[in-house]
């Protein structure tokens, strides 16, 4: 089984399944800091990552975002001085999908890289 950092987001539509509760259960170990929250009523993933200063939450931000647009799955992104918060959900199915669970999991790995 591979990692979930290493997997590949796949292209969803408006009919694309959501995760149901037991592949939740079985995908939040490899993401155990990211919250599930209820954002206008959609279940969303987020996560708070701290950084010493602006310019360490700017680049992150910014790789993020790259991620984001090579993958064609975007987050929300807040950006404030030594801090960025990264909400994951699927927009098209208003829920969540695997996809957000892969790129919460790439978005750690992207965190342990700038911190290691």
């Amino acid at each position: 089984m591979t990692q979930l950092y290493q997997e590949r987001c796949t292209a969803c539509r408006r009919d694309s399944p959501s995760v149901t509760p037991d592949e939740i259960a079985a995908l939040q170990p490899e993401t155990p800091d990211w919250d599930l929250i209820d954002g206008n009523d959609v279940p969303k993933l987020d996560r708070l990552f701290k950084f010493s200063n602006f310019a360490g939450a700017l680049d992150f931000t910014n790789r993020v975002g790259e991620l984001a647009e090579g993958e064609g799955h975007h987050p929300k992104l807040t950006t404030e001085w030594g801090r960025v918060r990264v909400t994951w959900w699927t927009h098209k199915i208003r829920n969540l999908h695997r996809n957000d669970f892969v790129m919460a999991a790439k978005t750690d790995a992207i965190y342990s890289e700038m911190t290691s």
